[in-house]
């Protein structure tokens, strides 16, 4: 599966647009991590928990969008974007959409 965030896939043509697919997940905090995070904002810098935490539920909703592609019979999704928001004090939702295309088949 071909995953682009541009209206196109250089050298392919598309032949059927079959509608947006998306995926999410809503992804809470974890206590210990609720804890070092506290002390990190102490001192400031990076925390490291949080950004695996939100790159994991990332890979999560990508995919889900796959899936949810694939089943249309999708050879690709074009125009990628990823959303967050926060659902509820300690969780975040994570969503990832994009139009799922047909391409032509190569002889």
């Amino acid at each position: 599966m071909k995953l682009v965030n541009i209206d196109y896939i250089p050298g392919e043509e598309i032949v059927e647009a079959l509608g947006i697919v998306k995926g999410q997940i809503v992804q809470s905090k974890n206590i210990g991590r609720d804890f070092m995070a506290g002390m990190k904002t102490i001192v400031g810098g990076e925390i490291a928990g949080y950004t695996e935490m939100i790159s994991i539920a990332r890979q999560m909703a990508t995919k889900r969008m796959v899936d949810e592609a694939k089943s249309l019979g999708a050879d690709a999704i074009i125009n990628i974007r990823y959303g967050s928001s926060a659902v509820m004090s300690g969780a975040a939702e994570i969503i990832a959409y994009g139009t799922a295309v047909k391409l032509k088949k190569r002889d």
